[in-house]
């Protein structure tokens, strides 16, 4: 897949009265009328190398990426908000995403991926898609899955990526949720864990699987949402 050249453009978020995020616009020169909100992880933030080299993957296929910092991130705090909280923020940068692109698509890692689902399924915001890099349907704290009921209330089209050795999200758990929708995709990643890591054995660089993630996801999009879904047409 041809690599579009881009540039990022730092955003400042409103995301309630008088209170700002930070965000990271990664353009491409040459775009459709699709773009994608990419929320981080509850762990690391929308700088972490991971992030960064997602998000300037899929501005290199054509796709409008922005990432943002939800408010506990951006304080440097560690624990995530309370969820009102993170949907505020999530719903405050897909807005914001709107001022440039007509289509946006909901993406996230883990915890960015779930609060990406729910401000879709509980609450209406209008995604056109839906990617799940790595969706935590098991908590590890809790013992057991999470309730899912939500993922049925969204109309758009829904792709999961799920990482054979990801104890979060495994991909027999993932593949039985995705067959109670009306349209998902599992995409599964062999070897990889929840942060898309392979072993030291098979990935001596520790380069990862971002260019797998990123053409997956463009080629899947444009199946869905139309050629207009990146710069390659």
């Amino acid at each position: 897949m041809a690599t579009l050249a881009s540039v990022v453009r730092e955003l400042q978020i409103e995301w309630t009265a008088g209170e700002t995020i930070s965000g990271r616009l990664a353009r491409p020169r040459r775009a459709g009328d699709v773009g994608i909100v990419l929320a981080h992880g509850a762990g690391v933030g929308q700088d972490h190398e991971f992030m960064v080299a997602l998000r300037d993957g899929l501005a290199g296929a054509g796709l409008p990426t922005l990432t943002f910092a939800y408010p506990y991130m951006e304080a440097g705090r560690k624990a995530p908000n309370r969820l009102p909280t993170l949907l505020a923020a999530h719903r405050a940068a897909a807005d914001r995403l709107g001022e440039y692109c007509e289509r946006i698509v909901l993406a996230g890692k883990s915890m960015g991926a779930r609060v990406g689902s729910l401000l879709a399924g509980d609450e209406g915001w209008p995604a056109a898609a839906l990617v799940y890099y790595g969706y935590p349907l098991v908590s590890l704290g809790l013992g057991g899955p999470r309730d899912t009921s939500h993922l049925g209330r969204i109309d758009a089209p829904q792709l999961f990526f799920a990482g054979s050795r990801d104890r979060l999200g495994p991909p027999v758990l993932v593949r039985e949720v995705a067959t109670t929708l009306a349209s998902a995709t599992v995409s599964v990643v062999e070897g990889a864990d929840h942060s898309f890591r392979l072993s030291r054995q098979a990935d001596p660089s520790g380069s990862g699987l971002v260019a797998e993630l990123v053409d997956v996801t463009a080629v899947w999009l444009r199946s869905q949402l139309g050629p207009q879904a990146g710069g390659a047409r």
